[in-house]
């Protein structure tokens, strides 16, 4: 059976989890976790990626994600090849140190979002690596202690959990603690990381239940949400696919893109490839890339090797380019 493609959009929250190949250990000392997050943080400034819960356990890891100006693909895809060199060269070891596919789950922020941020802070404690939820606090390879003030990562949002809280940061910390500490007694929580209906039912005896009474729920194992929220976010993903689809099958590619846009702006297509930070250039190059990722599908990484920019670059054309389309109300094709 084919495996599904991943479902992103700018702005969403994701729980991420991977593990090492054969659940093989993959941080093997604090060196190894050191090494991870200083990349995690490098790649998480650079694609304005928010962070806010995060857990290293010896053969995986959770983060808690919200997508900000590059898909998830791109922030996890740069994450795991930069640690697995690093990782493979410093061990003398070569070959997969990731099982093949990470998994990311899409999540509905309203109903998820503090439960998810508990079950991520508390894994370090279930998995026995720190004894009580007190050590919890000064174990640096998880996002707890930063909510807590113990230290800081520049590149982990406290604020954005802290102010679900309380607004005065003394009492949402003690509020948050206290939230901590009553998940440690629940025990492991499948239904935030197991299969579709399951999960977003809250387990078989809630799924079991609502079909006593006869209720049925869509699901997907790539989503956690209620059935709405699932339905919602599976529309949305089956109409850009559908749209990228029929447009190829026009024959719309790369080129129908250059064109349209050097028609929409009445520029030469040497304007639009040539370089320059001329401010024509600038929206004809912003224009090109957004229309290319959003309604052909293309690749970041292989849009940056086309037009000879960087993929960091390329991600901010594709933010312009949205803004310009909003804004101005250019559209395609």
């Amino acid at each position: 059976m084919p495996r599904k493609s991943r479902i992103d959009a700018a702005g969403a929250l994701h729980h991420v989890i991977a593990r090492g190949i054969e659940r093989r250990v993959i941080f093997r000392d604090d060196y190894d976790r050191d090494l991870f997050l200083d990349r995690l943080g490098v790649i998480l400034d650079q694609t304005k990626t928010h962070c806010y819960a995060f857990a290293l356990i010896p053969n995986h890891f959770h983060l808690l994600l919200r997508t900000g100006q590059a898909p998830l693909a791109q922030v996890m895809r740069r994450l795991l090849t930069a640690y697995a060199i690093r990782h493979n060269r410093r061990h003398k070891r070569s070959g997969h140190l990731f099982q093949n596919r990470y998994k990311s789950i899409l999540c509905q922020e309203e109903s998820y979002f503090l439960e998810l941020v508990r079950y991520i802070h508390l894994n370090p404690f279930r998995a026995g690596i720190v004894a009580t939820t007190e050590d919890l606090e000064d174990f640096r390879y998880c996002g707890h202690g930063p909510i807590l003030g113990r230290y800081a990562n520049s590149w982990q949002d406290v604020h954005g959990v802290l102010r679900l809280f309380a607004d005065e940061t003394s009492l949402a910390r003690t509020a948050y603690l206290r939230f901590v500490k009553e998940g440690a007694t629940a025990g492991r929580r499948d239904d935030l990381v197991g299969g579709g209906l399951i999960r977003s039912s809250g387990g078989w005896t809630n799924v079991l239940a609502m079909r006593r009474e006869n209720l049925f729920r869509k699901s997907d194992e790539r989503i956690l949400g209620d059935g709405d929220f699932v339905d919602r976010v599976l529309s949305e993903a089956e109409e850009r696919m559908e749209r990228r689809y029929h447009l190829k099958a026009m024959g719309f590619d790369i080129e129908s893109v250059a064109d349209h846009v050097c028609r929409l702006l009445a520029i030469d297509r040497e304007e639009l490839f040539t370089p320059g930070k001329e401010p024509a250039k600038v929206v004809a190059r912003s224009l090109f890339c957004y229309f290319a990722v959003s309604e052909l599908g293309m690749n970041q990484s292989e849009l940056s090797r086309h037009l000879g920019l960087s993929t960091a670059a390329v991600s901010m054309a594709v933010k312009r380019g949205q803004k310009l389309v909003e804004e101005r109300g250019y559209s395609f094709p």
